[in-house]
């Protein structure tokens, strides 16, 4: 079994896969949209992580009729949100355990600003 990042795949065997045209595969690597390893023959081997983003691609062309300069658009938003996604897990993360290691006391809450924490005291009114 091969790593999910491993290229072991060639151009035709791809297009076989995916039953498209080698061409169409040539034609989203000069669009920037895949990015084949390269063997030292220049030969170019795709990962199954490749097979799966060009089924992505084909699924918005084909079945939404996303054009290609679209589907860049797509997929540079798609990395975008999985990278803020997980910023927002470190920061929950970082959270709790500044919550579950008591350093801040029960009546001070931690609020996340652009990445940097700042120290919010609540007071109880008084009676």
């Amino acid at each position: 079994m091969h790593h999910y990042d491993e290229p072991v795949y060639l151009i035709s065997i791809v297009a076989k896969i995916l039953d498209i045209h080698p061409q169409t595969l040539r034609q989203y690597e000069r669009e920037n949209l895949v990015c084949p390893s390269r063997s030292g023959g220049r030969i170019r081997l795709y990962s199954q992580r490749d097979i799966d983003k060009i089924k992505l691609i084909l699924r918005l062309t084909r079945e939404l009729g996303v054009n290609l300069a679209g589907v860049d658009i797509i997929l540079r938003l798609k990395v975008n949100v999985e990278e803020m996604e997980e910023e927002i897990s470190s920061l929950k993360y970082e959270v709790m355990k500044a919550k579950n290691s008591h350093v801040v006391s029960p009546d001070k809450a931690l609020v996340a600003k652009k990445s940097i924490y700042e120290m919010i005291i609540f007071q109880e009114k008084k009676k």
